[in-house]
């Protein structure tokens, strides 16, 4: 089944989420390349006393005019709203767990499609960094997982499980079909496997979550809002692209990050993982992070404001997981490890 997108406007490479530090962006945008700017012969003859010809919004003052005296353009305008309208609101749907309300007109199938070439991709560039199955960091994440997936109900998928040895990425990440890779710099800021289960069950989340798909849809609208403003208010396309993403894309994402920071530990706290090792895992980035920008700048929330809606949904994760089978053996748990801490107590 094709992917339901309008007129072929979604990029090639597939946005992939993880939990790298994003740098301060830059004001090149990744939505549009090129569009027009003002020409040279838009300014009038210079002279001492003369200023250049002002055209900016000259357009805009067009399209008011065309609006006014044109009935066939307000039609066209009118029928492609209502097109659109039509499409948008037949491309909604709720999020998994969280049941929030999105726009997304991509399907699984084309998300799979897209990751298949990044995951070559990733492969090619970490060729021979990637530790064999046997290896002590590929045993861990994959008995984490295996833990994690039936909470989420993707048994389905066709996990493959890759460690990249580089000490100095502090990060994860998994792509749509169960493609699962960590860097080995990640692990010392998990501090165990309730703190890696917290990374694992944040990117499981995303794909539980179909954020992929979501990011991708974004597209269908941005890019035309992006032509929009740069030819109505005459600035260039890069300027455009910048401010929609500063003001739609970005937040965006980190309404995203966020809910699969709420799934993600739902999803430990079922898989019987400590969802306060959540809390103790960001607390360890937050030191980890030496430039991070404005929250306003970047993709995802700043790390003290992870912290603290964590620790609002701790109840809902505690009450999660007594709910779950291993409520029963967590209190087991609790009798051994206080049987231990007295017998530590005890002169042999």
């Amino acid at each position: 089944m094709p992917p339901r997108t309008l007129f072929g406007l979604l990029p090639k490479s597939l946005p992939v989420r993880d939990f790298r530090v994003v740098p301060p962006p830059s004001t090149r945008s990744p939505l549009i390349s090129r569009l027009p700017t003002r020409s040279v012969s838009q300014w009038g003859p210079l002279s001492r006393r003369q200023q250049p010809r002002y055209h900016r919004f000259s357009r805009a003052q067009q399209i008011y005019n065309l609006w006014h005296t044109s009935p066939g353009f307000r039609y066209s305008v009118g029928g492609m709203g209502m097109a659109g309208g039509v499409f948008y609101y037949a491309n909604l749907e709720r999020v998994p767990v969280s049941g929030r309300l999105r726009f997304n007109c991509v399907s699984e199938k084309y998300e799979e499609q897209a990751a298949e070439q990044q995951f070559h991709m990733v492969m090619q560039e970490f060729r021979g960094r990637v530790l064999p199955p046997n290896h002590p960091s590929s045993r861990l994440v994959n008995r984490v997982l295996q833990r994690l997936i039936p909470a989420s109900g993707l048994e389905g998928q066709q996990w493959e499980v890759r460690v990249i040895h580089d000490p100095e990425q502090k990060n994860a990440f998994v792509m749509p079909g169960g493609k699962v890779f960590v860097f080995s710099g990640m692990l010392p800021i998990c501090g165990g496997e309730d703190g890696l289960a917290a990374v694992l069950g944040h990117e499981i989340a995303h794909q539980l979550a179909h954020h992929t798909g979501e990011k991708l849809s974004s597209y269908v609208y941005l890019v035309p809002l992006a032509f929009l403003a740069a030819y109505t208010i005459d600035i260039s396309g890069q300027m455009a692209s910048f401010i929609l993403d500063l003001i739609l894309s970005r937040p965006g994402s980190r309404k995203m990050e966020s809910e699969a920071d709420y799934i993600g530990l739902l999803l430990m706290a079922e898989a019987c993982y400590d969802p306060n090792a959540a809390v103790g895992l960001w607390q360890r980035m937050a030191k980890a992070e030496q430039y991070a920008p404005p929250q306003f700048l970047s993709t995802h929330p700043a790390s003290k404001n992870r912290i603290a809606r964590i620790q609002e949904w701790l109840p809902q994760a505690q009450e999660k997981q007594a709910e779950s089978q291993c409520g029963s053996t967590l209190g087991y748990a609790d009798e051994f490890k206080r049987a231990f801490q007295r017998s530590d107590d005890v002169v042999w």
